[in-house]
């Protein structure tokens, strides 16, 4: 298969995330709340951290899904609508029950971090975040 081929045949996408000590990519599957991040891009925000998650203001407003989830594995990918705010938990969050990953409320699930999702531990509040969409 070339690598040329259109990116609207793939049902996932690649997106980085860079702060000022490092940065991620993360691969998003084919959500309504995904495809709304996706056309967003590229987007710039603020981080804030809770706990062993960074989250961030997005400006958008999806809805939530059906499958939305509170308890997720460190390095989901998550959509936090209450707050407009993507949410990158790696670890237990003030809520949390042991060691899981706990979020705020239900969250749109969007994927999952490339790689030790621990990386997230360098991004402070406050920090300028960047998305773009990472090359193929």
């Amino acid at each position: 298969m070339s690598e040329t081929a259109p990116q609207t045949q793939s049902s996932q996408h690649t997106i980085r995330i860079t702060w000022p000590a490092g940065q991620l990519t993360a691969t998003l599957d084919d959500t309504p709340t995904s495809k709304a991040l996706l056309a967003a891009l590229p987007l710039e925000s603020r981080a804030a951290t809770w706990g062993e998650e960074v989250y961030f203001d997005t400006r958008l407003s999806p809805e939530l899904e059906g499958d939305a989830r509170q308890v997720v594995e460190p390095g989901t990918v998550a959509f936090w609508t209450e707050g407009d705010a993507l949410a990158l938990p790696y670890g237990p969050t003030p809520i949390s029950r042991g060691d899981e990953c706990r979020l705020a409320s239900p969250c749109n699930v969007l994927g999952r971090v490339d790689g030790d999702p621990r990386v997230l531990a360098t991004v402070r509040s406050g920090d300028a975040i960047q998305v773009t969409l990472a090359a193929s």
